[in-house]
């Protein structure tokens, strides 16, 4: 599909396959980030809990620098960075990386508060049985953390849906990249970024309804 020549809201269509393009990218990304943070935070949490103070100590660290550092810092860091060292990541895989690794230390806080949550005195029963810690994590507490933890989890990946945003820093061709690059060629700037919140909208509403669902039927449980 190519624009047509009077411009205005004639392209709209021409616009949105153009953003739509873009929008499956963002959903890669975010889809890609949100593996990895879900699978290093939970890791991280089981650290964090655990009785070795070396392990609780590094998830302290690990945790600190991933949140206090900008994001956008972080991804510059990990794409131009890692090629001192040999390393050359194309934007999407750098940006899921980025994404990742910094996602995981905020879904390890979460991980962490859905431990905090169950009795202690579940893992005291796990052990009468003769689980060892690790049996107990398995079977006793994380089936009850993730029930727990599914509906701040689905607000961290709402809010990171929209951080892949950052991507177009390191020109993925994410949703917002392929709005800068049509508005610097048409001039239609408020109607593309008009188009592009749309667009975030229709992929973040039903995220949300879905969420405040979860979160009714965790009040229900409790």
């Amino acid at each position: 599909m190519e624009p047509k020549g009077g411009g205005g809201l004639d392209n709209i269509p021409y616009y949105l396959s153009v953003l739509l393009q873009g929008a499956g990218i963002t959903v890669t990304l975010t889809l890609g980030a949100l593996v990895i943070a879900v699978v290093l935070g939970l890791a991280l949490a089981a650290f964090k809990v655990s009785r070795i103070p070396l392990a609780r100590g590094f998830v302290n660290i690990y945790v600190e620098i991933f949140r206090d550092i900008p994001p956008l810092t972080q991804l510059f860091i990990i794409y131009f960075g890692l090629t001192y060292v040999g390393i050359w990541l194309d934007p999407i895989a750098a940006a899921i990386v980025g994404l990742g690794l910094n996602g995981s230390a905020y879904c390890a806080e979460i991980f962490r508060s859905g431990f905090a949550a169950l009795h202690h005195g579940q893992r005291e029963a796990a052990a009468s049985i003769g689980m060892t810690p690790g049996m107990a994590m398995r079977h006793v507490v994380l089936p009850q953390a993730l029930r727990i933890t599914l509906p701040p989890l689905g607000n961290y990946g709402i809010g990171l849906l929209k951080d892949t945003a950052v991507a177009s820093a390191v020109a993925a061709p994410e949703i917002l990249f392929r709005a800068r690059n049509l508005a610097t060629e048409t001039f239609e700037t408020p109607l593309i970024y008009l188009l592009v919140a749309v667009l975030y909208f229709c992929l973040t509403f039903p995220l949300a309804r879905l969420v405040d669902r979860l979160e009714r039927n965790r009040r229900s449980w409790t």
